[in-house]
């Protein structure tokens, strides 16, 4: 399509369907390509690795769902995620918003294990998000813009053409396989974002399924990439390269841009798991040493699972009955492993170690005191 066709105040309703009829597979995407798969491949054998991969799997995407929710600016911070992830009733709107983009992307995950993705799953993940029943746009008035009043780019109207055009994109995720599947996660996060088929949860629900793509070509068997925090540290440039396609068909940066932000978070990614997986070991090492009374394999894993403890989740696994929860929370209170705080009427039992690793890049940690 020309470039004199496309204007961002009328809808996009020429949006050329996929694949896309340029060279996708240039010798520099593929070179980045191979670097960013090799770092793929590290991850998920760094997961596979882990003794308890429900560590992974309560703490990572939670990191995801507080970034991805701040690209649409619903803002609140991971403290708030895990202390609130059990009792969100009690949470700010912010926070339970971010929360359900966490359970949206673990229920997406499980739910790959009887269909595979497809348009109905983005429904079911942006309804989990908003917490209303969300489906593909019947009506106009949809568009995005930059700054007060200025439109940058409307996208398709008319119930039929989305679902037409989604339909395409779900043909080319499952069908285009000859394509390298991290050029066809690019391709396919544009076009969704560019169909944009929800009246609001667009961006959360294709980056959701981000994840979800990869664990579905079994490029990782949990959903950790945290691909979020690398378009936060490039937003502008995120947008400007979506927008680059829709002007231009400028597709080889935007593919380049991507892959890069998959090869980056991977290594993050898995630094962290090293860090995490040293930490677990060492306060196992520690609580054994100086709580023996106390110590079991079960009460750390507990407190590596859930960084913001609460006596009842220790009862509920019958690690102890709940007065002996308590002296054992209280014990490793007294060791300097956790921290009690009082939040309404219950007290929480915060790891502080773990919650650095969680929150900050750095991956050094001091001993317990």
């Amino acid at each position: 399509m020309s470039r004199t066709t496309w204007s961002p105040r009328q809808p996009h309703n020429q949006l050329p369907l996929l694949p896309p009829t340029t060279n996708l597979e240039s010798k520099t995407v593929l070179k980045t390509c191979i670097e960013a798969r090799a770092a793929l491949a590290e991850l998920k054998q760094a997961a596979k690795l882990i003794p308890n991969q429900a560590v992974l799997i309560n703490t990572l995407p939670l990191l995801e769902a507080q970034a991805s929710s701040e690209i649409e600016n619903v803002i609140t911070t991971t403290d708030r995620l895990f202390q609130f992830r059990e009792l969100d009733e009690n949470a700010d709107a912010p926070t339970k918003e971010a929360l359900r983009y966490g359970r949206a992307l673990l229920d997406a995950f499980n739910s790959l294990k009887h269909r595979p993705l497809a348009v109905r799953t983005a429904e079911q993940i942006c309804s989990h998000i908003k917490g209303v029943d969300m489906h593909v746009r019947r009506i106009p008035g949809t568009a995005l813009a930059h700054g007060v009043g200025r439109i940058v780019y409307t996208p398709p109207v008319g119930e039929e053409l989305l679902r037409s055009l989604l339909a395409n994109w779900e043909k080319f995720l499952h069908q285009q396989t000859d394509i390298d599947p991290l050029i066809r996660m690019a391709v396919a996060h544009y076009q969704f974002e560019a169909i944009h088929p929800f009246t609001d949860g667009n961006g959360r629900t294709g980056r959701v399924l981000n994840s979800l793509f990869f664990t579905s070509e079994n490029l990782l068997t949990l959903p950790l990439l945290y691909l979020s925090r690398y378009i936060i540290r490039n937003k502008a440039d995120y947008y400007r390269l979506l927008l680059e396609v829709t002007k231009k068909a400028a597709w080889e940066e935007w593919i380049l841009f991507m892959i890069k932000g998959v090869e980056e978070t991977s290594r993050w990614t898995v630094a962290k798991i090293a860090a995490i997986c040293t930490l677990h070991e060492y306060t196992r090492d520690y609580v054994r040493k100086y709580g023996q009374k106390v110590y079991s394999r079960e009460l750390v894993d507990v407190i590596f699972e859930l960084p913001y403890c609460r006596i009842q989740n220790l009862t509920q696994r019958e690690i102890a009955g709940r007065q002996t929860a308590s002296v054992y929370l209280k014990k490793l209170v007294t060791l300097g492993v956790l921290e009690e705080r009082v939040a309404g009427r219950e007290k929480l039992f915060v790891h502080p170690k773990l919650m650095q690793l969680l929150t900050r890049d750095g991956n050094q940690f001091a001993p317990y005191k």
